[in-house]
C-alpha cells in the first residue's frame, strides 16, 4: 500500500491540469507533463506525440476569449504500479461558451491516465478520455441566457 500524500499529491496534479486548462495557463500547464507526454482524447480521435503538441491543441482550441469554460474532475480512481508509477480514471463534466459561433458543449467522460514520478514529483505521462456524450446547443435556443461576465474579454 503506497502513501496517501502520494494519492493527495497525483490528485493535485489533476486538479492543476483541469485549473489550468480552465483559466488558460498554458505554461503552467507544461508543468504537469513528462518530457515525453502523449494524450488521446475523446476516444483517440485527437492524438497527439508530445507535451508541446498536446498544449498546442489546447490552446488551438480553448484560447480564444471567445471560448470558455469549466471541468470538474472527481471520483478519481488511483492504482499504484510501482512506487514512481500510477493510473488514474476520472470522471469529467464539461461546459464551454462558444460566443463566436455562439454555441454551447457539454459533455462527460472517463479520462485514463498514467502518473511518473520523477524528482520527487508526479508528472501526467498519458491522459485522454473516452465520452459518455457530448452535446451542443445554440444559444440562441435559450433567449434568456446571457453571459454577464467572461473574465477572458479584452479590456
Amino acid at each position: 500500500m503506497y502513501d496517501l500524500q502520494e494519492m493527495e499529491a497525483i490528485k493535485q496534479l489533476k486538479y492543476k491540469y483541469v485549473r489550468c486548462l480552465d483559466l488558460k495557463r498554458w505554461q503552467e500547464l507544461r508543468e504537469c507533463f513528462t518530457d515525453d507526454a502523449t494524450s488521446a482524447y475523446s476516444g483517440g480521435k485527437y492524438t497527439f506525440d508530445s507535451p508541446e503538441a498536446i498544449i498546442k491543441f489546447l490552446v488551438d482550441a480553448h484560447d480564444p476569449p471567445e471560448f470558455f469554460g469549466y471541468r470538474h474532475c472527481h471520483h478519481p480512481e488511483i492504482t499504484f504500479t510501482s512506487p514512481t508509477t500510477a493510473t488514474g480514471l476520472w470522471a469529467l463534466e464539461y461546459e464551454d461558451f462558444d460566443l463566436k459561433d455562439g454555441l454551447i458543449h457539454r459533455g462527460a467522460a472517463y479520462y485514463q491516465d498514467e502518473y511518473v514520478k520523477l524528482n520527487g514529483q508526479w508528472k501526467i505521462k498519458f491522459t485522454g478520455y473516452d465520452p459518455i456524450f457530448i452535446s451542443i446547443e445554440k444559444m440562441a435556443n435559450r433567449p434568456g441566457l446571457q453571459i454577464v461576465e467572461n473574465g477572458f474579454a479584452k479590456k
